[in-house]
């Protein structure tokens, strides 16, 4: 396989959108609501988790692809696949940890922070290989 680490970070979001997936179905079943939240906790925290992985998976993977088909440094960037994803579940968890009223659980907080700091790293890592090697 040309693209390892992609590959593995693309497959565990993708076990990641199904678990998320089936307990979004699971609050809907049990609530009887097929569209909308009903304002119920646990169906809006089931499908932020998954709705939010699936906003961040898409780009973090096609930007890992991108840098590993332009052979970027490889252990770097199975550091950066291994803290996106440690951050995703992070972030799930933090979705279903009850919080004070206006202070997000610290699994969000961790969840959120990785995630932005790994779009940061790959976004200026793939624009400063396009200005090095294609100019």
């Amino acid at each position: 396989m040309t693209l390892p680490i992609t590959a593995f970070v693309a497959a565990i979001c993708a076990l990641l959108l199904l678990v998320t997936a089936i307990d979004t179905v699971r609050q809907r079943l049990r609530l009887k609501v097929a569209f909308g939240d009903d304002g119920d906790p646990k169906l809006i925290s089931a499908s932020r988790a998954h709705g939010n992985l699936a906003e961040y998976a898409p780009i973090t993977i096609i930007l890992l692809g991108l840098l590993e088909t332009a052979r970027a440094n490889h252990m770097a960037l199975m550091v950066i696949g291994a803290i996106f994803l440690i951050g995703r579940v992070a972030h799930v968890i933090g979705l279903y940890t009850p919080s004070e009223p206006g202070k997000a659980p610290l699994g969000r907080q961790i969840g959120v922070a990785a995630t932005f700091g790994i779009l940061l790293v790959l976004g200026l890592w793939t624009l400063w290989i396009l200005a090095t090697q294609n100019l």
